[in-house]
């Protein structure tokens, strides 16, 4: 058989769904992405009035924002994922954005801090049927060649949601309180739930994925079963690979979930700007950087991993490298102004009768490269380990991977941030959170390490 002829039965695999559909199906997914992280993130935004509602500490709140969400986000992403490994993906992600919605909403009832960290814990429920059955969708509707790509594409709803959740929920907090905001990002996703289930079909597993043995042009994919969950651990335990992706991924999370949780408030305490300035600056931030970001480390390792499969995981190592100094000089803008010889120089933003400063401009400009660097990981990484297990084991071993990745990023990420501005309150006051992401660039440098080391690995480790 020819190289030509043995090529046929996954090119008529890829035009099996038609091109116009397949994006149809990952915008929706995006969509939901987006709505999962607008829930997700606009506790951040909305950080100072709550605090005053509940007359809570920086550490309290770390456990409100990371702890609450995560436990069970985290833990249940495994059985669900397993379930969605045998039954229809859609539906679940259907019953998942609408709990996750719901107790959105019912956040903005709270009473006191144990009714709402209850109902973080129902988001976090809700969210954990929400990503992995994405990833695995994903993967059975686009081709090997643009899975990087079509899986940046879907992260484009972090930032996008963030951006959302920091503006919206900013705005609507301003002007209407923090209860009207939880209510309604909580029930517009509860609105949209019947036009995932409706419009979107769970399609063949593995069926984007030449077939092992070809006997004719026209074979048909060969479809697998799920095997057993502990299959799927005797599968990637043996794999340096996948800890090492998952643990560098968790260790990013760990600083990039955090930052994303208190810049808004390092932006009020230390910039001196006001709920409704924050929400404009910070979400203008997190949308450009962070689509430009996402896009850029999808492109590049699906180019270069056509050469070497190092490239997945060596793309966001040296992102995270050149992410730790900017990060820096942004939180510090006024000393670099007064570097540059740019003091006095001033900028006049029409909205809100905002004065902005050089320093501050400066500070927006520099934030836009590390927020877009540290998201170069979600393409690359997330389509690698859809390489180290067989298409029927995919949800499985996404979720495996989100486990880690989101139980150290959120419970521990934003917790640290908190308790390390309150350990610090005492020798730097208002500051002391300023401090306490500084210490956090360490987890970037952890990350990049365990990145490179996967690199190493990761062609032995590879599934086609």
């Amino acid at each position: 058989m020819t190289t030509s002829e043995a090529a046929a039965p996954q090119e008529a695999v890829e035009k099996a769904v038609s091109p116009g559909y397949r994006y149809y199906v990952l915008g929706i997914l995006i969509l939901i992405y987006m709505l999962n992280f607008l829930d997700r993130q606009i506790i951040g935004i909305l950080a100072a009035p709550l605090k005053a509602e509940f007359g809570l500490s920086d550490s309290q709140f770390g456990l409100l924002g990371g702890l609450a969400f995560a436990l069970l986000y985290s833990t249940l992403a495994i059985p669900i994922a397993w379930l969605a490994d045998r039954v229809s993906r859609v539906w679940i992600m259907t019953a998942a954005l609408t709990v996750w919605s719901g107790f959105t909403a019912l956040c903005g009832v709270a009473g006191s801090f144990g009714q709402l960290f209850l109902c973080r814990m129902g988001v976090g429920i809700g969210e954990a049927g929400g990503v992995a059955p994405a990833y695995s969708l994903i993967a059975d509707y686009f081709p090997k060649s643009q899975r990087a790509r079509a899986l940046a594409a879907y992260a484009f709803g972090i930032p996008l949601g963030m951006a959302a959740g920091t503006l919206v929920g900013g705005l609507l907090a301003a002007t209407y309180g923090w209860r009207t905001a939880f209510i309604v990002v909580g029930v517009l996703g509860v609105l949209v739930a019947p036009i995932l289930r409706l419009t979107i079909k769970d399609p063949t597993r593995g069926g984007m994925d030449a077939p092992a043995v070809v006997e004719a042009p026209k074979a048909a994919p060969v479809v697998q079963k799920a095997p057993p969950f502990g299959e799927v651990i005797k599968t990637l335990a043996p794999k340096p690979s996948f800890w090492l992706l998952a643990f560098g991924a968790a260790s990013s999370s760990v600083c990039g979930y955090g930052v994303a949780a208190w810049l808004p408030s390092f932006f009020m305490r230390s910039f001196d700007l006001t709920l409704s300035q924050t929400a404009w600056y910070y979400s203008a931030i997190v949308m450009v950087g962070g689509v430009a970001g996402i896009w850029l480390g999808g492109v590049m390792a699906d180019r270069l991993g056509k050469a070497s499969k190092a490239a997945y995981p060596l793309t966001p190592a040296i992102a995270f490298l050149i992410s730790v100094p900017c990060f820096l000089l942004a939180m510090n803008s006024p000393w670099l102004v007064q570097v540059l010889s740019l003091e006095g120089v001033a900028l006049t933003v029409p909205f809100y009768g905002w004065k902005v400063d050089m320093a501050l401009a400066l500070a927006f400009l520099i934030f836009l490269i590390p927020t877009g660097l540290n998201l170069t990981w979600l393409g690359p990484i997330t389509a690698a380990v859809q390489h180290l297990a067989s298409p029927a084991m995919r949800t499985t071993a996404s979720a495996l991977f989100l486990l880690i990745n989101n139980l150290l990023g959120i419970a521990v990420g934003i917790y640290y941030f908190g308790w390390m501005s309150d350990l610090l309150r005492p020798a730097f006051g208002e500051e002391s959170l300023r401090w306490a992401i500084y210490t956090g660039m360490g987890f970037y440098l952890l990350s990049s390490a365990l990145l490179f080391g996967a690199s190493r690995t990761l062609k032995k480790d590879w599934v086609d």
